[in-house]
């Protein structure tokens, strides 16, 4: 499940780039599939371990590329171990609204980013997002949880600050904002509740078979309703 379109980023042989919160690595899988230099970088030892394992699965499976290459990093977004204008391309998705201290993150991604250089910033959308708030206290006040929710202008001012010229957004994960709002009105917790595990199923066929209905359901309702919006985003050369 894909937030962000890597051919806007131009991704592939050739390209180093960086997952900042990677988490389980989806995207970090992919772009590996492009042949890219990929570095995936996130707090979690666990997921960072998982994700190296995977790594060398998808080596092994065939699915990468010669020129293709990955490596783990676990450390702190607020403090990248890497020097300055390291990556062509930088990606944060699903990340900032966990963030306290916002700011300082995107000015570490912003440093680290060449000139010239592309980057994609996805976060939960404003107003799905709301919904989910005034549904469930529980799906947000967890530790590691969501501490704010964005505006898509908000956050294209905040990129645009930090030095970064945005060249435009989509948004994506329509089918999947239901299934939110049910879970925070049953309980975020509540695996079991039948409207949960029916909705869950049929994201999971949906994921793995691709049935030219919902894909084409999902791109016509994304606009209107999709969970996550994409902001891409250039750094002046």
């Amino acid at each position: 499940m894909l937030t962000v379109d890597f051919d806007k980023l131009r991704v592939g042989p050739g390209v180093r780039v960086i997952d900042i919160g990677a988490g389980q690595g989806r995207h970090s899988y992919e772009m590996l599939r492009r042949g890219a230099d990929v570095t995936a970088f996130d707090q979690n030892e666990r997921d960072m371990a998982d994700v190296s394992e995977m790594f060398g699965a998808l080596v092994a499976a065939g699915e990468v590329p010669e020129q293709g290459n990955a490596k783990t990093q676990v450390g702190n977004a607020l403090g990248l171990p890497y020097e300055d204008a390291s990556f062509d391309v930088v990606l944060m998705s699903e990340i900032l609204e966990h963030i306290p201290e916002d700011d300082a993150a995107i000015a570490e991604m912003v440093r680290i980013l060449k000139p010239g250089g592309l980057a994609a910033v996805t976060v939960p959308r404003f107003w799905p997002e709301k919904i989910c708030w005034a549904l469930s206290d529980e799906y947000h006040e967890v530790e590691g949880g969501h501490v704010r929710i964005y505006r898509e202008s908000e956050l294209a001012a905040k990129l645009a600050a930090a030095g970064l010229e945005v060249t435009g957004s989509d948004h994506a994960h329509a089918l999947h904002a239901p299934y939110w709002w049910i879970k925070c009105a049953v309980g975020v917790e509540n695996e079991n509740n039948p409207l949960v595990r029916g909705y869950h199923r049929m994201l999971v066929w949906d994921m793995m078979s691709k049935p030219l209905v919902t894909r084409a359901s999902e791109q016509l309702l994304n606009p209107i309703v999709g969970k996550s919006v994409a902001i891409y985003l250039r750094k002046p050369a």
